[in-house]
């Protein structure tokens, strides 16, 4: 299982930096110019162990996991950076306050999400959260996000990757995942695999029709055959999400 805590210490026990959950397999590069909004979680040493989506000047979204639990203490969110080794590229922003959902226990058992609130704007374009329920239509082109593992057995990738996955079916996720809950989350994939995200993308974006539809939360393996990417259903945390962006910290 991809699930965020034992994947944080398989990342650990790895090498490299540690990553929650998820993965880009079978995608390809993509710019960050195309994709502002997309960010990553850094610890107090610079590495990348999370993503998340700039959703207002100084919000991001992200998955509940990777602030919990045995994930790193966030230090930065580091925001316009497409390769992680590239230091002179975008900017690492502090971190002000972190909201982890309160019903949150792991990530398969839903409410995996959190909003970190910066210490100033981002200085990038925000994306629009999901308004409409025919967004999570079986079909749906869906485009997934990260820096993550590009297979289970690869390191995770310097530059930021893009693949797109459509949305599947509730009940064929429920076939696939028993513990799957149709009103807290949403799955993305092909049926014979090949396409998901892996470990160190947990946190990061699944868009549609350009609004922020997932965030990428658990699974079995990395683009298994009738294994999709389990992702947080926003649109069913709009309230509580709404919220935090409200407020002021």
């Amino acid at each position: 299982m991809r699930l965020g805590v034992l994947v944080l210490v398989l990342m650990v026990l790895g090498g490299g930096a540690a990553a929650a959950d998820p993965r880009v397999v079978g995608g390809s590069r993509v710019s960050i110019t195309d994709y502002p909004w997309v960010v990553y979680l850094a610890d107090s040493n610079g590495n990348q162990f999370c993503g998340g989506t700039l959703v207002a000047p100084t919000k991001v979204l992200t998955a509940a996991h990777c602030t919990t639990g045995l994930a790193p203490r966030i230090s930065r969110v580091v925001v316009g950076r497409e390769d992680k080794r590239n230091g002179k590229q975008g900017t690492a922003v502090p971190v002000a306050e972190v909201w982890t959902h309160p019903d949150f226990v792991s990530a398969d058992r839903g409410s995996d999400v959190a909003v970190v609130t910066l210490k100033r704007e981002a200085g990038a374009t925000p994306l629009a959260l999901a308004d409409d329920e025919k967004l999570y239509e079986e079909g749906t082109k869906a485009f997934a996000l990260g820096w993550g593992r590009t297979s289970e057995q690869a390191a995770a990738s310097q530059y930021l990757m893009g693949v797109e996955v459509p949305v599947v079916s509730d009940e064929s996720c429920a076939e696939s995942y028993p513990s799957y809950k149709a009103e807290a989350m949403v799955c993305a994939g092909l049926p014979e695999g090949g396409r998901d995200t892996c470990q160190g993308d947990s946190g990061g974006p699944l868009v549609a029709d350009g609004k922020l539809i997932g965030v990428t939360s658990w699974g079995e393996g990395c683009a298994r055959k009738n294994k999709p990417g389990v992702y947080a259903r926003v649109l069913a945390y709009r309230e509580v999400i709404d919220a935090q962006l409200q407020a002021t910290g």
